[in-house]
């Protein structure tokens, strides 16, 4: 689907028609985070009750902040990983969080012990674990996928850079708070937790370019939507965008203006998430509802695996 700010309407096109729905000296900005194999199997001990444990984001080398499932894992307890090392609570961060020090650094062992963190909603097993990962996931880091991402292929990519449309790389480690419901009635009450991203200083100037010589930056999902915003809320006057390293906590609501995006691409997500409330702020409540009601009449697919929608 092609929604356009403008007012001008909805096409109903497909994901191979992109190159042709961007305009040479554009650039199109891609998260290249890579999902890591996040949930990992333990017991506890004593006693070898099951636990599972998804990995959100690491503190250090051997200390972890992770999602818990499984009664009465307090600070202090002590976990063993199936196939992996010990491990030992240290804080209680409230619901299911916690910060857990395993024995030894994980991260070598992950692909061995760990397996690829599917939203609940995929009951089938993937064939291979790159179903999961975009074809330009480069940096290990998130706990799901950066889903706009899974259209592309390399085939598509070429197109797009034939078509003079320069391709932009950055980074926003995904933790599982972009996809929580929002279940206060006052939206600005939800809690948003950090993640981590990156912009780098090349992908800045890139972007302070295409802005100058009259290109659209166009973002690939709203990941790449709070990093471009985070960095621009980091510029100087006459600069798009700052390079940036670090955390970000943004939460992008109604009445946002956006500095560095002209348009995305993002899939279909559900009522009360902040994704909707995202692109809500950038389209347009109103557009946003009559587009989503025109997707259901005509069989778009929401969901991680569904289908996308460009917004210009």
């Amino acid at each position: 689907m092609v929604l356009h700010r403008d007012g001008s309407g909805l096409e109903h096109r497909t994901f191979r028609d992109l190159p042709t729905l961007l305009r040479a000296g554009d650039a199109l900005v891609l998260n290249e985070t890579r999902v890591i194999p996040a949930r990992l199997h333990a017991r506890k001990q004593p006693g070898g009750g099951r636990v599972e444990l998804l990995l959100l984001r690491r503190l250090e080398p051997q200390t972890w902040q992770t999602l818990v499932g499984g009664k009465g894992v307090r600070p202090g307890s002590r976990l063993v990983v199936d196939g992996g090392p010990t491990a030992e609570v240290l804080e209680d961060l409230g619901r299911a969080r916690r910060v857990i020090r395993f024995a030894e650094p994980l991260s070598p062992q992950l692909e061995g012990i760990g397996e690829m963190p599917l939203p609940p909603y995929i009951h089938s097993p993937l064939q291979s674990p790159d179903e999961y990962q975009t074809v330009f996931a480069r940096l290990p880091g998130s706990a799901a996928a950066p889903t706009a991402g899974l259209h592309f292929t390399p085939e598509l990519l070429q197109r797009i850079e034939a078509a003079g449309v320069l391709l932009v790389h950055l980074t926003l480690h995904i933790g599982l708070d972009t996809f929580a419901p929002v279940t206060e009635d006052i939206a600005e009450d939800h809690p948003i937790h950090t993640e981590w991203c990156q912009l780098a200083p090349a992908a800045a100037e890139a972007l302070q370019a295409t802005r100058l010589t009259g290109g659209r930056i166009i973002a690939v999902g709203t990941t790449s939507v709070r990093t471009l915003e985070s960095a621009a809320s980091k510029a100087i006057p006459g600069r798009v965008v700052a390079p940036y390293e670090g955390p970000t906590d943004l939460y992008i609501l109604p009445g946002h203006s956006f500095r560095a995006v002209d348009g995305m691409v993002t899939n279909f997500h559900l009522p009360r998430s902040t994704l909707l409330m995202l692109v809500s702020a950038f389209a347009g409540r109103k557009p946003i509802l009559a587009a989503y009601e025109s997707a259901k009449a005509h069989d778009y697919r929401f969901y991680s695996f569904g289908d996308a929608m460009l917004i210009v």
